[in-house]
């Protein structure tokens, strides 16, 4: 089994009239995509929701000099990283299959790196 990360991009605006109802309702979708993912003999191994990209914090490194701290996300897109799954699959296939039925705006899927002592650099 591999490993995969969900990375959940939406709109931000979703938030800005949400209702306690609709929250809950969404919040039911994610935990219905939980069990759709056990039911598909995969596994979550992480996740969360994260807060609004407004509180983000990009730390970038320069060549022989101090790393530099800004606040704010690292990209001005209309879609924010909102959140993320951990998914161990059996391959990509079926990570994709999964991501599918995510309820999220869209979905990048990406393989976790092996970085173990005996690991090789990636392809």
């Amino acid at each position: 089994m591999a490993q995969y990360m969900f990375l959940l991009f939406d709109s931000e605006e979703f938030y800005d009239n949400i209702t306690p109802e609709a929250w809950q309702a969404t919040m039911k979708l994610h935990n219905a995509f939980g069990e759709a993912v056990e039911a598909a003999g995969a596994s979550i191994f992480g996740g969360a929701a994260l807060e609004r990209s407004t509180t983000a914090s990009t730390v970038r490194q320069s060549d022989g000099g101090e790393p530099i701290v800004t606040d704010g996300p690292f990209i001005e897109t209309k879609e924010a990283l909102g959140g993320f799954y951990l998914i161990e699959c059996k391959d990509l296939d079926q990570a994709l299959a999964l991501a599918k039925i995510c309820p999220s705006g869209n979905v990048e899927v990406r393989p976790v790196m092996d970085t173990s002592e005996d690991s090789t650099p990636p392809a």
